[in-house]
């Protein structure tokens, strides 16, 4: 059973309900970042994507672990860049065939990407303004990812730093790469507060992720 919070039907193609969500996707080879106050619209964004997935995976008979909302647009008062992260949770066996739904859908592969049992694809034009994963239960990829999301929903001081962080880090960085790796000191400081050890924190450091100029998306 999935589980998500409650709420109320989105058309989905998504019928924004604020100038914040209705950013087009940021263009990571340029140079601009867009970090914006959180939009309380975010969360039934998610909700709209986790339905449309819901409903598809059942229909192919794909089990699903767990769909989460994941990345700063999941933590409430986090700015953010306006995409919806979402993790569609399912065991290393069902992969494949969850990659096939989401391709159904109009999605288009990507691989890993550098990150170990996650699959990135490149969205459809009517869900532009999102990211999707397939991820495998149990991997330290998807630990990662809820460890962040946890941490900085339980701890506002923290949550309050890494907000000043993204917007130093998207007022500077040239490009979308730059501006990830302006916030690595402070995401290896979320994680060591959500008990990850050193060698965790290290191996999710060490992942090689293909910059934009490498392998554009």
């Amino acid at each position: 059973m999935l589980h998500g919070p409650s709420t109320r039907v989105v058309e989905l193609g998504f019928r924004l309900a604020s100038p914040a969500s209705v950013l087009p996707r940021p263009q990571y080879g340029g140079l601009v970042i867009t970090v914006v106050e959180y939009d309380p619209f975010w969360p039934d964004r998610f909700a709209a994507l986790r339905d449309e997935y819901a409903k598809a995976m059942a229909a192919a008979g794909v089990p699903v672990v767990a769909i989460e909302h994941v990345g700063s647009t999941s933590v409430p008062g986090l700015a953010a860049k306006p995409i919806i992260d979402c993790d569609i949770v399912v065991s290393e066996a069902d992969v494949t065939a969850a990659t096939g739904v989401l391709v159904s859908l109009g999605f288009t592969p990507l691989g890993e990407l550098g990150i170990p049992l996650r699959w990135a694809f490149k969205e459809p034009a009517r869900l532009l303004g999102t990211n999707t994963y397939v991820i495998v239960d149990g991997c330290l990829s998807l630990r990662n990812h809820l460890a962040v999301r946890e941490v900085l929903r339980a701890d506002a001081a923290l949550r309050d730093e890494y907000a000043a962080v993204k917007r130093e880090a998207g007022a500077r960085a040239a490009n979308i790469d730059e501006y990830g790796q302006a916030k690595t000191a402070m995401v290896q400081k979320i994680l060591a507060a959500a008990g990850l050890t050193a060698d965790q924190r290290a191996s999710i450091a060490a992942n090689q992720v293909p910059s934009h100029d490498e392998l554009p998306r």
